[in-house]
């Protein structure tokens, strides 16, 4: 008698494990909207290193500590980078190389313009020029910079510098626009 009330209770135990197990099926939709309803990222990647390749050629490189990927998010995707960012961009061939660097950044996928905080620096390695400054906005589409804050544009070649509020340039830092300026310009009648 106890051996058959033994295997009624094992079957039954076995018949209500697998009913939970079945039961337990998330839709991946609903995995996502309860991740973006509770403002959690989809992903976490810790010590993160990525290579952009366009036609077998390097074109970037992007380094953090970590990156957080909120794609989750229907009407602005994007990934945030907690522990800083450096970008290392190559053009022509790897000869000119931009590099970007700071300690907070976020960057929206649909509209390409990445926002970089704190100690944000740029150099470009080619014209030995650095851009300094605490906020930079960048337009990754047309491959622009901007900034309402106050910045410091070092020729690193001669040790000039012009200082100033709000920053317009091109992403290798040429072609350049201030809003406000302090400091010297040393400026060659060819660029005017």
């Amino acid at each position: 008698m106890n051996k058959p009330f033994k295997i009624i209770k094992e079957s039954i135990a076995v018949v209500l494990f697998t009913a939970m197990l079945f039961s337990c099926t998330n839709d991946s939709k609903e995995v996502r909207d309860f991740l973006a309803e509770k403002n959690l990222p989809i992903g976490v990647a810790r010590d993160a290193y990525h290579v952009y390749k366009d036609s077998g050629r390097i074109t970037s490189k992007l380094i953090t500590p970590q990156l957080n990927d909120f794609s989750n998010r229907k009407n602005h995707p994007y990934n945030e980078f907690p522990k800083g960012v450096k970008i290392i961009n190559f053009e022509n061939d790897g000869k000119d190389s931009v590099t970007v660097v700071g300690d907070y950044a976020l960057s929206y996928a649909k509209t390409s313009i990445s926002e970089l905080k704190g100690n944000v620096v740029v150099i470009n390695h080619t014209d030995m020029t650095k851009l300094e400054t605490d906020q930079l906005f960048w337009d990754q589409k047309n491959k622009y910079f901007f900034s309402e804050k106050p910045f410091i544009l070092t020729k690193l070649t001669d040790s000039t510098f012009t200082k100033g509020i709000g920053f317009e340039s091109r992403e290798n830092l040429t072609k350049w626009v201030s809003k406000k300026i302090t400091g010297d310009i040393i400026t060659n009648e060819d660029e005017l």
